[in-house]
């Protein structure tokens, strides 16, 4: 369903980034015989500073080159005329989703030195949390490019007049416009929006206005009963009271 889309060049990404941070983060923990920390960090730093690098540095090097041949080559592999430039595209997003990674790296530090002075400091290099880097490809995922079916030589923006407008490595690009979401459409696999339970005070993509994609919502009451105010009473047994609750449930039209 809908290749070529935004939202197929949001999981390129997100897969290649997730493969990048899964074996990185296996080399730095000693899992794997073909990888471990940065080495070429040691005996760095700036001892004027008062710092130098030590600890684990993750090591993306490795990371980036397994993601590569995972997922770039058999895409390469690929013949024929018709598939070319959406590989060439879904090669770009790939390595955006690479970037990201790399993009995102910190620097952490441990202080050392008489009741914390910190005097020296050790360094390393860390990659972020993987939740932060799923929100800079969401980012990009907004503000994806559109461009040509027609592969020349090199991919290019669809608007002729932003052609000269340089397209980024870490830019997520698709060719097609994406279906209606909204709507159930069982040849694409799309099953639509209605009947979705959706949040009614929330403005983000739960929400109802968001959600329901302006149809409006139904809302109906929901009634609960479970155990509560359990106590233990000596000698054996727990003894709870019935409660129950009455809680407001939207659905979309």
């Amino acid at each position: 369903c809908c290749a070529g889309t935004k939202e197929t060049a949001f999981i390129s990404a997100v897969t290649a980034a997730g493969l990048v941070h899964s074996v990185t983060r296996s080399c730095s923990a000693g899992n794997m015989t073909e990888c471990s920390c940065d080495v070429t960090l040691r005996h760095g730093g700036s001892a004027s500073e008062g710092w130098h690098w030590g600890g684990c540095s993750d090591d993306i090097h490795y990371g980036m080159s397994f993601s590569r041949k995972f997922l770039d080559v058999p895409l390469k592999n690929m013949t024929g005329k018709s598939g070319s430039g959406l590989v060439a595209m879904n090669l770009h997003n790939n390595e955006a989703g690479r970037q990201a990674v790399a993009k995102l790296m910190s620097v952490d530090c441990r202080c050392h030195g008489v009741s914390g002075s910190c005097a020296v400091k050790t360094c390393w290099k860390t990659m972020s949390s993987f939740e932060k880097i799923g929100r800079f490809l969401k980012e990009k995922y907004e503000n994806s490019i559109q461009i040509s079916d027609r592969l020349k030589k090199k991919l290019r923006r669809k608007e002729k007049s932003q052609r000269k407008i340089p397209i980024g490595k870490e830019d997520l690009l698709y060719v097609n416009k994406s279906p209606n979401y909204c709507v159930e459409d069982q040849k694409l696999g799309i099953p639509g929006t209605q009947g979705r339970e959706c949040n009614r005070t929330s403005q983000g993509p739960e929400g109802c206005n968001l959600l329901c994609c302006g149809r409006g919502y139904n809302t109906h009451v929901v009634r609960h009963v479970e155990r509560c105010e359990c106590k233990f009473v000596w000698c054996c047994y727990v003894r709870c009271r019935r409660c129950e609750t009455m809680t407001d449930v939207h659905t979309c039209k």
